[in-house]
């Protein structure tokens, strides 16, 4: 089933274009605010501390802890049938930003809170890269 309907894929826009481009890189950045210093993550126009529209994207080494995670044992649509148990996760960068993403390569029941996580970049045959998680 998962064959004859396609996953789902990031449509870059200008504003998050340098974050996806990135990831193809195998580099991982985040917007910073010159205003009041505060990251922001998903990429966006304005801050969302101080509304200032001064962000820059600034490179990070994306190790991370689990902040929380769900799994799930259905496919949460038909193309991910094929990639269930699906561990779903908030993880939470040095730098305070927290984000969701996948965990791979560590079975659902030794997945645990505070865990630390390292970025593992997933090449798509599209050209697009996503960003998932792995134990450190």
């Amino acid at each position: 089933m998962s064959d004859t309907v396609p996953k789902p894929r990031p449509r870059p826009t200008p504003t998050s274009q340098p974050y996806w481009d990135a990831l193809r890189d195998e580099r991982i950045v985040v917007q910073r605010c010159h205003a009041c210093d505060h990251w922001v993550h998903y990429p966006r126009s304005r801050c969302s501390k101080c509304l200032s529209d001064q962000l820059v994207f600034q490179g990070v080494d994306g190790a991370a802890t689990v902040y929380t995670f769900t799994v799930a044992r259905q496919a949460t649509a038909p193309p991910f049938v094929d990639e269930v148990p699906q561990i779903i996760a908030i993880v939470e960068l040095a730098e305070g930003v927290r984000f969701t993403t996948n965990l791979v390569g560590v079975a659902p029941e030794d997945v645990r809170v505070g865990m630390r996580v390292q970025p593992v970049f997933d090449h798509g045959d599209d050209g697009m890269t996503l960003l998932r998680y792995r134990p450190a």
